[in-house]
């Protein structure tokens, strides 16, 4: 370029000398260059403009923009060429993933970005001569005004039985469902597959199509602190979440015989048990324990049966659905292996303030939360699958 501009100031400058008129400004000033004085340019210079790539490069969003949305808002693209290297790097120098088009038309990255977090674009392409047009810019993403809570029911690094449904709940409702679900991922260590399936618009319940292997290694990863949950709402956590699953643990109580059948790794017992009466008929179907309570205070107004009872110390407490159904022990009456005379629940021989050699007692000490249990042949409709960790009532193919 100075070459350039060197030759074009001594051709405007008029010369003075009337030998110069035609063209001898610009013998003048070769020679001026250290040329023979023949008008060839010497070494190094050029007697045209340098070539501009036809390519131009367009950056979305725009050089310096403000709170950008972390997710589509960033897109590369070329006009007349084909993207050659698109590098996008937050402010820490990370660098963010994405790939060109086959054709080099454009570049996009493979997850949303990180909300409250500068980036920088640097792209290039080429145009049919192989010119190089680059750009430069820099981005800021938003930081969310509103976010959503996430809770769910797993302990970091704990011990589940081989029903355990992972259960989400959130505190806002969630628009982008679709989003979501791909922003809550699961690693297992044998290749499991789960899935999710929405209660409504606030619960996201996942599940692999069968009961868990024993000692399947689990992890949660959640990536929602991006994700644009509902408008101008995001999520609030990135986090991995390790469980392991335990042994295997089934029990089937039968209404009919007043039974409950334990298999435990593939070895059964039977133990006597009672269930729901005919005016409180126990739910059919697959639940799952939830948690565990050595003694707890069992009300019949919180359930909606008035005041029938209100038993203050009930023993070896194990909950299946939150209408209030639970596996327990009993020490004020003794109807077990006889009759049905339980509001539902599923209750065997214990002690008034609960004995570990009881029948009850034993029960839950080798019980965990997550151990399935099948109520059959009540009275009573098959139990809604949102009535506690109960969706394995739905088949695979709905769920």
């Amino acid at each position: 370029m100075g070459g350039v501009l060197l030759l074009t100031a001594a051709c405007s400058s008029g010369g003075g000398d009337d030998k110069n008129a035609e063209g001898g400004g610009a013998a003048t000033t070769a020679g001026a260059n250290g040329d023979a004085g023949n008008g060839t340019p010497a070494p190094g210079q050029s007697s045209t403009a340098p070539k501009t790539s036809a390519a131009v490069v367009t950056v979305e969003p725009k050089d310096g923009a403000q709170d950008v949305a972390p997710d589509g808002a960033l897109k590369v693209a070329v006009a007349n060429g084909k993207l050659t290297t698109v590098e996008v790097t937050d402010k820490e120098g990370k660098p963010v993933a994405g790939a060109i088009a086959p054709d080099g038309s454009g570049w996009k990255p493979n997850a949303a970005l990180a909300v409250g977090m500068a980036y920088k674009v640097n792209a290039q392409a080429t145009d049919a001569d192989g010119l190089v047009a680059a750009s430069t810019t820099s981005f800021t993403t938003l930081t969310p005004a509103k976010t959503v809570s996430t809770n769910d029911n797993i302990a970091d690094k704990a011990t589940y039985g081989v029903g355990m449904i992972v259960s989400v709940v959130f505190n806002k409702d969630i628009k982008n469902k679709d989003a979501v679900v791909q922003g809550i991922t699961f690693e297992t260590s044998n290749g499991t597959t789960v899935k999710g399936h929405w209660f409504g618009a606030r619960r996201l319940d996942f599940r692999p199509e069968k009961y868990w292997e024993p000692g399947t290694k689990v992890t949660i990863k959640y990536r929602l602190k991006n994700v644009e949950i509902a408008p101008g709402v995001y999520g609030d956590i990135d986090k991995d979440e390790p469980f392991t699953i335990g042994r295997s643990q089934v029990s089937v109580a039968d209404s009919a015989t007043h039974q409950m059948t334990v298999t435990r790794d593939g070895a059964s017992h039977t133990v006597p048990v009672t269930l729901g009466d005919e005016k409180n008929p126990s739910w059919n179907g697959t639940m799952v324990i939830s948690s565990k309570e050595k003694v707890t205070r069992m009300n019949s107004q919180t359930v909606g049966l008035g005041g029938e009872y209100d038993i203050p110390d009930v023993p070896h407490a194990m909950r299946l659905t939150t209408s209030g159904t639970f596996v327990h022990g009993n020490y004020w009456a003794s109807p077990f292996g006889k009759t049905n005379a339980s509001h539902g629940c599923i209750s065997m021989q214990d002690e008034k303030g609960g004995s570990d050699g009881s029948v009850a007692g034993k029960f839950f000490n080798d019980s965990m939360v997550g151990d399935v249990v099948v109520i059959k042949n009540s009275k009573e409709k098959t139990v809604a699958p949102d009535n506690g960790l109960s969706g394995w009532n739905i088949g695979w193919a709905n769920w």
